[in-house]
């Protein structure tokens, strides 16, 4: 029956198109199906492009391979399969990403390529429409940047499209129905394919018009998939520009998202350039901010200030503090597979150094891990009575979730209060001086508060006293304080054992960060 329920309250959520296409591609596959692919007449276009942004080294040379912090040497033969470190880590092998990195020579990345194809028909994850639509990027902007001609690669960046054209993901929608059409519009551009060309423009019209919020934000609320999305956008932007053919008429509603989504991002990047860590954010796995606006600012792109309100973030800032703080429910209804159990949370920093953090993600394996970087526990903010907030199941799963309301909001202070699936209640304020910030906490039984340290904070606790290399805090109202380990997330598979404070209070507490000299 609980499995049921769980069911129940995560399908009601659902658009109707999500359980149509669900459908649609399970009958089609028991059926075998197989969709026509129109015969390929070798024409191609030549496209301009030049890659802005270098991604970190993930081809180590040969066979060698490493993401997600897990390396593989395949020695002779490359498994284009490999399980054995999941799904996401098999899915970056065949993105071809790697093609962007700034050691790669162009024959050595030409051999990768024709490697794959020579296996093509055995690949079975890397056949699937997301990997799909980040290999046509990858291979077009690599062959287009090299001025390569390659009649078998046409061949199967041809054959790819279409199979990504007959099979977008409109059972899941967000972010990846968004890089089908960010693959597509790239592939029909260099096959000059008008109907696949049409395709791609719908898709990315209706989605970045759905999914980009009015202030600017994703509306899966991931600052790192924030990035992936601004990424494309920039990318289709500067395909546009630098080729006339490539559907011009789209180019003002993507430099509109891309102003606004790099205003966002801005008013979310710390000084330190790096991201909050909010529901699915990892480090090194992103284009950095750094690198966006510079990307930006070659293609002329300029930063569209904004006013954090749709996407339920806020920040508070001054010489001393720095607070961006989460007041939004989980987000999108239909699509709330990258959330956290995590409202009323917030980062800290004392000056330029990260103080208060969210402990980010390791994995996206169904495991206890990935539960336990999900939940409210797991974050800086209470849970009541021991319960997520929200009811989290599965790796990325969300039945009945949590609601939040601003009760009142300023420039120095901001007051929200969560009502959780069990119905019990948790109002927070923050208040920001010169010298303190001040957390105040109501809940309606015998709560918890979680505070996650960073690895370089050091810490010391005397009595109501928390006394750290940056400030000090103290608290008021609570029954006990532990002082505990956590594992803070370096990035995927990679963490480092730090330090929170666990406070066990009845009602209501009051927290204070105080800083007396501003730290460099």
């Amino acid at each position: 029956m609980r499995k049921l329920l769980l069911y129940f309250h995560t399908v009601r959520y659902l658009k109707w198109i999500q359980i149509k296409y669900r459908m649609y591609y399970f009958l089609e596959k028991k059926l075998r199906i197989n969709r026509k692919i129109p015969v390929f007449k070798g024409i191609t276009e030549k496209l301009i492009f030049s890659n802005k942004v270098v991604l970190p080294q993930t081809w180590m040379g040969e066979n060698r391979f490493q993401f997600l912090n897990l390396e593989k040497d395949f020695e002779d033969i490359i498994d284009w399969n490999y399980a054995e470190y999941g799904k996401l880590w098999t899915y970056n092998l065949n993105y071809f990403e790697w093609l962007m990195q700034e050691d790669i020579s162009v024959e050595d990345g030409l051999k990768l390529i024709h490697i794959f194809i020579n296996h093509y028909d055995g690949i079975k994850d890397g056949l699937e429409s997301f990997p799909i639509s980040l290999r046509l990027l990858n291979w077009i902007k690599f062959i287009s940047e090299n001025d390569i001609q390659d009649a078998r690669v046409n061949q199967v960046i041809h054959q790819d499209a279409w199979r990504l054209y007959h099979h977008p993901e409109y059972h899941l929608l967000g972010n990846h129905l968004l890089e089908n059409g960010f693959g597509l519009f790239f592939a029909a551009c260099y096959l000059s394919d008008k109907k696949m060309l049409k395709k791609a423009e719908s898709i990315i019209v209706e989605q970045l018009e759905e999914q980009i919020l009015p202030d600017g934000g994703h509306f899966e609320l991931s600052p790192m998939y924030h990035q992936h999305m601004l990424f494309r956008v920039l990318d289709c932007i500067q395909l546009i520009q630098n080729n006339g053919h490539c559907s011009r008429h789209i180019l003002p509603l993507l430099t509109d998202k891309a102003e606004k989504m790099l205003g966002w991002l801005a008013s979310m990047t710390f000084d330190d350039g790096t991201i909050p860590l909010f529901n699915d954010s990892a480090n090194g796995i992103a284009p950095t901010s750094h690198q966006l606006f510079q990307y930006a600012d070659y293609l002329e792109i300029k930063v569209v200030k904004t006013v954090l309100k749709d996407s339920g973030y806020r920040r508070m800032k001054n010489d001393r503090f720095d607070c961006i703080v989460d007041v939004g429910n989980i987000g999108p209804d239909y699509i709330p597979g990258h959330a956290h159990a995590d409202t009323l949370s917030f980062e800290l920093y004392a000056g330029k150094h990260p103080w208060i953090v969210d402990p980010g993600i390791s994995t996206y394996e169904d495991n206890s891990t990935r539960h336990l970087e999900r939940s409210t526990a797991y974050h800086n903010t209470v849970t009541i009575s021991g319960r997520n907030t929200s009811e989290m199941w599965k790796a990325f799963r969300v039945a009945r979730r949590e609601v939040s309301q601003i009760i009142t909001e300023g420039l120095s202070r901001i007051e929200a209060q969560r009502t959780d699936i069990y119905q019990t209640t948790h109002t927070r304020s923050w208040t920001l001086t010169d010298h303190t910030l001040t957390i105040t906490d109501v809940s309606t039984s015998e709560t918890q508060a979680y505070f996650h340290f960073h690895p370089d904070v050091t810490i010391n606790i005397e009595a109501n006293r928390i006394y750290t290399n940056y400030g000090w805090i103290e608290i008021t109202g609570h029954t006990h304080i532990a002082l505990k380990t956590y594992s803070y997330c370096m990035g995927f598979n990679q963490t480092k054992t730090s330090q929170k404070i666990v406070i066990t209070f009845s009602k209501n507490i009051k927290t204070q960060f105080f800083i007396e000299d501003i730290v460099s």
